[in-house]
């Protein structure tokens, strides 16, 4: 990060801090605004906005960063979300309006602000005294054991966790059949008895036309056979009383035709056209004779034909309106019933399955413990090699990595050799623990160590963490709250190591702590008490001396003030060499 500028934050109006890649130290009186700083960073990356003060229009807040190639998550990140990242240069930007509407910008292009949120997880990390409080809870002293195990142990935590949640899921289903199997049953049997209805009945497509059109036929069978009879015989003529019909009348009038046809060709052309009239008539009365012979009053057919209409008619009242319906009904209730199975198999099945994923998650559960302890041994060592560093030598940090009693998690798993509360997390507690010399019984950290120490043993945790990887930009707020004397001085020549490796920001009240960083900027009030324009500053030789024996004294122009100061900047940089 190499430049940060903040515009009506708080009471700082405007201000722009040049920072160094090394140690960045932000000293002032208080109220000046130096957590402004801090508060500045947290919203330009995704925190949470409040509105700007009054008489101004926004707050803002922009930060210019030099990204380097290695840095390729980040780096995917910033282009993905529309960042130009041609010369190694990063411009990040967030603003909040009077009526609290927030904006962010990423490489000048409007971005949500999760965008922010998620490059600051990649770019930086700040710590401050709500940090340390928040460490002092057993899930995060957890979580940060697991972050210091390393890739593997993470690997084993996400494949414990998957397997948890499948575990889970089980579980709720096999809980859901069991206590709800009752009205399951009573749905499937419902289900059940609709499709055997609608299978005894077979509704086949087309159906109903065809037994409305029988069903006429039969009803109105006399009145036909009637009709179709008189046509017969007025085409065939009576055989009993010897009078002929129409095919007789056409024949003689075709064969009258045919005797003089020769003399006029006319009179063929009617002969042939009666001659086909005849043939007509005589495939008709075959037709109505075949008619005649198929046509049934069968009262017992049209029964038949009744009920199967009034089968018909009950599915439609039950299932819906039409067959389609019908049909569609009975192959949603099929693909219920698949869901509703409540079978002793499928509840064996699941308890086959729940014994499985148990097994398998308490087989994960004691990997994890066992990766836990050996990264607690590893992390209590390095800690407390830190702490020698910070003007206690004799004190240890133990991890301790403990079963968790059966009971307090969401499912009992046998770990190692006994039963244990399992959640997501595994089955094990894990406190930090300080002892702070030989022979004493280590104590929880939030009871075993002064203000002083606990910040020194959050220093020497966030050293820890900051060697393994993490973030490149690391900021502490105020982190050395409660120390003094040669602990304060240890705890600038830790913060010095950490800024080789890492750029480093760090607000503080401690002159010794001050004495040791690359850059110095001040924030100073006017004398109305606001914060100006060129509230943040740059100090240098004399200035810096100055600042420091204000802090050292409250008296920057003393000589005897200001000759300490110049003696702590020569200790100081005599460390750092």
């Amino acid at each position: 990060m190499e430049e940060l500028r903040i515009q009506n934050l708080g009471v700082i109006a405007d201000a722009t801090l040049p920072l160094d890649p090394g140690l960045t130290c932000i000293t002032g009186e208080t109220g000046a605004g130096k957590t402004m700083v801090v508060a500045g960073l947290g919203l330009l990356f995704g925190g949470r906005a409040s509105r700007a003060p009054l008489g101004a229009d926004r707050a803002l807040v922009e930060g210019r960063f030099a990204v380097a190639e290695a840095a390729l998550e980040l780096r995917e990140r910033a282009i993905e979300a529309g960042a130009d990242l041609e010369d190694g240069e990063l411009l990040l930007a967030r603003s909040v309006s009077s009526e609290g509407r927030s904006k962010a910008w990423v490489g000048g292009r409007s971005a949500p602000v999760g965008v922010l949120a998620e490059l600051g997880e990649l770019a930086i990390s700040v710590h401050g005294q709500s940090d340390q409080m928040r460490l002092l809870q057993p899930a995060e002293q957890r979580a940060a054991l697991d972050r210091f195990a390393g890739a593997d142990h993470g690997k084993v935590l996400d494949a414990y966790r998957a397997v948890f949640h499948e575990l889970g899921a089980c579980a709720a289903e096999l809980s859901r059949l069991r206590t709800s199997a009752r009205e399951m049953a009573r749905e499937a049997d419902l289900l059940r008895l609709g499709l055997d209805e609608i299978t005894a009945v077979d509704p086949q497509e087309g159906e109903e036309a065809e037994l409305a059109e029988e069903a006429l036929r039969l009803e109105n069978a006399e009145a036909l056979r009637l009709a179709a009879a008189t046509a017969h015989g007025a085409i065939t003529g009576d055989p009993a009383t010897g009078e002929g019909g129409a095919t007789d009348t056409v024949g003689a009038a075709a064969r009258a035709l045919e005797h003089d046809a020769h003399s006029d060709p006319k009179l063929a052309e009617f002969a042939e056209r009666l001659a086909e009239a005849g043939a007509l008539l005589a495939e008709a009365a075959v037709d109505l004779s075949s008619y005649l012979d198929d046509l049934s009053a069968d009262p017992r057919r049209l029964e038949e034909i009744y009920q199967r209409q009034a089968a018909l008619k009950t599915l439609y009242r039950k299932y819906a309106e039409d067959l389609p319906g019908v049909l569609a009904w009975a192959d949603n209730a099929a693909k219920r019933l698949g869901e509703l199975d409540v079978s002793d198999e499928r509840v064996a099945e699941l308890e086959s399955q729940h014994a499985e994923l148990t097994a398998r998650a308490a087989d994960l559960a004691t990997q994890l413990r066992a990766s836990r302890r050996a990264a607690a041994e590893r992390f209590s060592n390095s800690v407390s090699t830190e702490l020698k560093g910070l003007a206690m030598p004799h004190a240890e940090v133990v991890a301790a990595v403990e079963p968790r009693p059966a009971g307090r998690g969401s499912v009992d798993l046998a770990v190692e050799t006994a039963v244990s509360g399992a959640s997501e997390d595994g089955a094990d507690e894990v406190e930090l623990l300080l002892r702070p010399h030989p022979g004493s019984v280590p104590a929880a950290l939030h009871k075993g160590a002064s203000g002083g120490e606990l910040s020194r043993v959050m220093l020497a945790i966030e050293v820890v963490f900051a060697e393994i990887g993490g973030p490149p930009v690391l900021v502490f707020d105020e982190v050395d709250a409660g120390v003094g004397g040669g602990a304060a001085i240890e705890i600038g020549r830790c913060l010095a190591k950490l800024a080789r490796r890492h750029q480093v920001l760090v607000v503080t009240h401690l002159p010794q702590v001050a004495a040791f960083a690359d850059r110095h900027l001040v924030v100073s009030k006017d004398t109305s008490g606001a914060v100006t324009v060129s509230g943040v500053r740059v100090v240098d030789d004399a200035a810096r001396a100055r600042e420091l024996a204000r802090m050292l004294a409250g008296m920057p122009d003393s000589h005897l003030g200001v000759a300490h100061a110049e003696e702590l900047l020569a200790e100081a940089a005599k460390m750092k060499s």
